[in-house]
């Protein structure tokens, strides 16, 4: 009885481990492609959204071009080679591509219709300058809430007239603000680019910005040598003006936000990554925006430029400072 006992816990063992290695046979292969590094807010989001969805369901692997610290374009043309070849190697059944620069040098010179099925997100506001979407790609793009800023911003300044926004020089930032300018024209508003990619720099054209009627500040990921302690004291110290920003992780020196959620970047593009692997055709999935976005206030800052904002904005935004 006890030998029977055993051969029957064995042979249970050993149907459960088959099952499992089937599970594990079906559970298709998801390379992600991210544009930047770890520890940069946007794409830790992306990647947190990304994985709450496909965890247990597909083997994942991750590939980080860190374009934002290396933008030279020989660097970025290197690191989709090396993702090329990884592609190539390991062969996944599908890939995930972040923001514009995996999309820039990796999907559109490479893998332009292609038989191998991509989902890209993140990227800024148009795909057109990629040609997507391709039989084989379609994805999320990114659209910053940037009209619903521009009615904040005349409730809290009905005259506002010009703005400065402060940006690093890089691809994503520049893209950015080519945009945000056309829409504020549109508006009546005339917005200029300031390019700083030093502390220096962002003092020097923070000061001279006061005598705009409101600064943007886009992105701190590019300035060379960002120090989060001198930044809070520069703004502390010579905030005079209305500061917004469309990043979450700038509200630290900025008075309003209006940002988008990256996990939902990552939550769409792994879902449509499932729904591609259980047979449906990327060319039949529509290319869409995002659709969430989050207010947020640093009464700090606030208090010391002596701004008050309308309650109907107070009442939906979150603190922070």
């Amino acid at each position: 009885m006890r030998y029977k006992n055993i051969f029957i816990l064995v042979v249970v063992f050993l149907t459960i481990s088959m099952r499992a290695d089937a599970r594990e046979d079906k559970l298709g292969k998801c390379l992600f492609v991210t544009s930047y590094h770890k520890g940069y807010a946007w794409q830790d989001g992306i990647e947190k959204g990304l994985r709450s969805v496909l965890e247990g369901k597909c083997e994942i692997r991750q590939f980080d071009m860190d374009t934002k610290r290396n933008p030279s374009p020989e660097f970025c043309r290197q690191k989709a080679l090396e993702a090329k070849a990884l592609i190539e190697s390991w062969k996944p059944d599908i890939v995930i591509a972040s923001d514009d620069n995996a999309s820039k040098y990796l999907v559109a010179p490479y893998f332009k219709d292609a038989k191998l099925p991509f989902v890209f997100c993140g990227v800024n506001w148009t795909a057109e300058e990629y040609g997507y979407p391709y039989s084989n790609v379609t994805g999320m793009i990114e659209i910053s809430p940037i009209r619903p800023m521009i009615k904040a911003l005349t409730q809290i300044m009905p005259g506002a007239k010009t703005g400065a926004c402060l940006i690093p020089d890089r691809l994503t930032p520049i893209k950015s603000a080519q945009r945000l300018k056309k829409i504020f024209d549109t508006a009546g508003i005339t917005l200029s680019a300031q390019k700083v990619n030093t502390m220096d720099d962002f003092k020097k054209k923070f000061i001279e910005a006061q005598d705009a009627d409101f600064i943007m500040l886009l992105n701190n990921s590019g300035v060379n040598d960002w120090d989060k302690n001198r930044a809070g004291d520069i703004v502390l110290k010579h905030s005079r003006k209305l500061t917004l920003t469309l990043n979450r992780w700038m509200m630290p020196y900025a008075m309003l936000g209006m940002t988008t959620v990256p996990e939902e970047q990552g939550e769409y593009a792994a879902e449509v990554a499932l729904n591609i692997l259980e047979g449906n055709r990327p060319g039949d999935i529509p290319v869409i925006a995002n659709r969430k976005r989050d207010t947020y206030v640093n009464k700090t800052l606030l208090k010391t430029a002596g701004i008050s904002l309308p309650t109907s904005i107070l009442q939906q935004a979150k603190t922070t400072d």
